[in-house]
């Protein structure tokens, strides 16, 4: 395929992705997070134009492929793709509502969202909002994230709109950064900005939803962007940053240690100490000592099984819940088990463990593909593009009304 064919693929890409999100402001449209998140009626042509929009966006990734086309061309139309859900009303999940309703507890509501859940805050502004699964469960989010989501929520006052595109441009503004420090560590940079830029489940999602995915993306690609610069103690910074939204980062963080060390790279141990200290002494001074139990929440959500998650299709073809369980979680010390090998041998594949994890969890949801998706541009590591881009087939219609 010609290299010239990226750039229209591009455009196409961003075209379907507008006219998807266009449909949200139809009247009532069930693209937006109503009733606490219970879905009324369906969206078949939103499904429609965004399978439209990922196949342009897969012809663009082969004319990439085949020579490189204008870096600038590429980032221009990967600000554009991301930027363009900003547009829309918060699509299709509660979630930032649900940041908005934490950030609201410590901020304003005198409490502690690692120990009280909202439903106890009658005048939570947040309540009718976020989604009705989620009331009586306190913060799975990390600290720093909290700590932010406090000033957030005074910003939004009582207005759901405001929180709801405050969390909506953050993300977008993450995915973009994610993009960009992908193309600096690739060594196809036009390739590597496409790949995550141009990916319009990303942006439904990032822009769209307003997940905080995105913020863990860029923090992570961000660490990795300075090691190679050198900058190894503001590397270790961006590591407990990116640890202290959602734990998921040690995962990569342990990769990458087991790396440094067997090809005796130098790492920022003061930088990530010195930050983990004052995240953790400051997170105790907002969050006292409950703020370390969010795990037990969290490992509650992942006990839980989504539809699309991998143990619960097997269930579907009759293997046992528990049997079932115990695959995925054999796959996944296995599948890991390997990667501590190859990284003992000088490659971490965080991309290729971000998408173990995907694969291997029971709690899977098509948002945690901003993480998987950027890290895998970044190493550049063709086994990690190829499962990313059979995720996003796979994880595409999740979620969408239809």
């Amino acid at each position: 395929m010609r290299a010239a064919a990226a750039v229209p693929a591009g455009v196409a890409t961003l075209a379907l992705v507008a006219a998807a999100c266009s449909l949200a402001w139809q009247t009532d449209s069930p693209l937006v997070p109503r009733y606490g998140g219970n879905v009324e009626g369906s969206a078949p042509w939103f499904l429609v134009l965004l399978v439209a929009a990922f196949a342009a966006y897969l012809v663009g990734l082969a004319a990439l492929r085949s020579a490189p086309a204008s870096a600038r061309a590429t980032i221009v139309l990967a600000v554009a793709i991301q930027l363009v859900p900003v547009a829309a009303p918060l699509l299709i999940s509660t979630d930032a509502w649900s940041y908005w309703s934490y950030g609201w507890i410590g901020s304003s509501g005198g409490g502690n969202p690692y120990s009280e859940p909202p439903q106890e805050f009658a005048e939570n502004p947040a309540l009718p909002w976020m989604g009705s699964a989620w009331l009586d469960t306190t913060s799975v989010y990390g600290p720093a994230f909290t700590a932010v989501s406090e000033p957030l929520a005074l910003v939004a006052g009582g207005s759901e709109d405001v929180a709801a595109w405050t969390y909506k441009s953050l993300a977008a503004i993450a995915a973009i950064t994610a993009a960009l420090l992908a193309g600096r560590l690739s060594g196809r940079k036009a390739f590597a900005i496409a790949f995550v830029g141009w990916n319009p489940v990303l942006a439904i999602h990032a822009a769209g939803g307003g997940h905080n995915d995105a913020w863990v993306g860029a923090l992570i690609l961000a660490a990795l962007a300075l090691s190679a610069s050198r900058r190894l103690q503001a590397a270790g910074v961006m590591w407990v940053l990116a640890i202290a939204l959602k734990w998921v980062p040690i995962l990569f963080l342990a990769l990458r240690a087991v790396e440094a060390r067997a090809s005796g790279r130098r790492t920022g141990h003061r930088g990530f100490a010195s930050a983990a200290v004052v995240v953790a002494a400051t997170a105790t001074v907002l969050y006292g000592v409950s703020w370390p139990l969010a795990i037990f929440p969290l490992a509650g959500n992942a006990a839980l099984e989504t539809s699309y998650a991998i143990p619960h299709r097997l269930e579907q073809l009759g293997i046992p819940g528990d049997l079932a369980i115990g695959f995925a979680l054999a796959a996944f010390l296995g599948g890991f088990a390997w990667l501590l090998r190859e990284a003992g041998h000088g490659r971490a594949r965080l991309g290729l463990a971000g998408c173990l994890a995907l694969v291997t969890t029971p709690y899977l949801a098509v948002w945690y593909l901003a993480w998987a998706v950027p890290l895998a541009a970044a190493d550049d590591d063709s086994v990690a593009i190829a499962a990313c881009l059979v995720l996003c087939v796979y994880l595409l219609p999740q979620a969408i009304p239809v």
